[in-house]
């Protein structure tokens, strides 16, 4: 991108600033649909952030089909905005909310909750005979591996093998008013996790090797729980897995019925360092420049946004104009201000131009997004802050 030329076309402000560009998001919309293998695409809605983003891909293709969110409260957002097909994609316990869930579904929203303990099928059964309505579940199953005492994957259910799915399947449709709608195995360790860091290669090598085998055992056990559930008569209306990072391998898989993607549109730093894939950088942001404390060295307001996970210098953003800026390795991005380095003639005043490691978490430091197509500034997105909601 010639930022040099868009730096004078965009209306940038004495303030950080959140940039959309709208060739490389529908470059990349194009492209994952295209790994889609035919299977439905559910939108991550954390990766994303902005209601227009998320209707201009629903919008672009029948491919792309529901959304996952992140809580309770921001599905009952997402149904006021006109999305219906909803999993929630984590256990909540927000009481309130849940109330007003089941009363939707009732009226004929769809919107599921995530489920894997006892616990959480009590508090909706509890819920449900309190208030009417019902509630749509999709069960999670762990697809994490367990190697000799070593674990490579995340921490989400508690449910590990195919029997142990079928036997609170079973548990879960002898509830009244709680119904069984999905599956979902999700392989974090595959999705969302890099393998090409040029600066760490031999943990990107482990990666690598460790992804490789386990492949083969998170396919074979989707396929068992799959199985199991025909043999039992226990109708399931989608099963969900994969993201970004696993899209190709994952749609694969006879099983699957849909795939959830959301970092990809946007890709963040973070997926430049993927083997097996590459996207178009999307969404960037700005700093202006307010000290120059010395030669080749400037000083922007504000750029402390830095990625969430296991701590590391790959979670910090990183600057991409001037092309040859770097960040001052002692105090990289700040909570206000971020000193870079470059040989480019610099002013007071002027705009750097940054990546963050990781998507729709930027988008809770910004109200709005400026949207930049061939070069010139279009039109304005708001994100959710810019909607006045804050989910997490």
């Amino acid at each position: 991108m010639d930022w040099k030329a868009i730096i004078k076309n965009v209306p940038l402000q004495a303030k950080p600033q959140l940039l959309l560009d709208q060739n490389a998001l529908e470059s990349n919309i194009v492209n994952i649909e295209k790994q889609a293998n035919g299977k439905s695409i559910r939108l991550a809605t954390k990766s994303i952030r902005s209601i227009p983003v998320l209707h201009k891909i629903l919008s672009s293709s029948s491919t792309f089909k529901g959304l996952m969110c992140f809580t309770a409260s921001e599905a009952l957002f997402l149904v006021k905005q006109g999305f219906d097909d909803i999993l929630i994609g984590y256990p909540t316990f927000d009481k309130k909310s849940l109330q007003e869930i089941a009363t939707l579904n009732l009226q004929g929203k769809t919107i599921t909750c995530m489920v894997d303990r006892k616990e959480h099928i009590e508090l909706l059964t509890t819920i449900q005979k309190e208030v009417g309505g019902q509630f749509y579940t999709c069960i999670e199953m762990d697809m994490s591996n367990d190697w000799a005492g070593f674990h490579f994957g995340v921490r989400r259910s508690s449910l590990k093998s195919s029997k142990e799915v079928i036997q609170f399947a079973k548990y879960l449709e002898s509830q009244e008013g709680v119904f069984l709608k999905g599956l979902m195995g999700y392989e974090a360790q595959i999705a969302g996790v890099i393998d090409n860091n040029a600066e760490e290669k031999m943990k990107s090598n482990v990666v690598k090797q460790l992804k490789k085998k386990s492949l083969p055992t998170i396919s074979k056990r989707r396929e068992q729980v799959h199985k199991l559930l025909q043999k039992h008569n226990i109708q399931i209306e989608f099963f969900n897995g994969g993201g970004t990072g696993s899209l190709q391998t994952t749609s694969q898989e006879e099983a699957i019925t849909e795939v959830t993607v959301g970092s990809g549109f946007y890709a963040p730093l973070l997926f430049d360092h993927y083997r097996d894939f590459q996207f178009e950088p999307a969404l960037f942001f700005s700093l202006p420049i307010v000290r120059q404390p010395k030669k080749h060295i400037y000083t922007c307001l504000g750029g402390g946004y830095v990625a969430s996970g296991s701590i590391g210098e790959e979670k910090q953003p990183q600057p991409v104009y001037p092309s040859d800026s770097t960040l001052i390795s002692l105090e990289g991005a700040g909570e206000v201000q971020t000193p870079i380095q470059t040989k480019v003639k610099l002013s007071i005043g002027d705009a750097v131009i940054f990546r963050a490691a990781k998507a729709g978490e930027i988008c809770e430091r910004f109200s709005e997004i400026l949207v930049i197509d061939n070069g010139k500034w279009m039109k304005t997105y708001p994100t959710y802050r810019g909607e006045g909601e804050c989910f997490l």
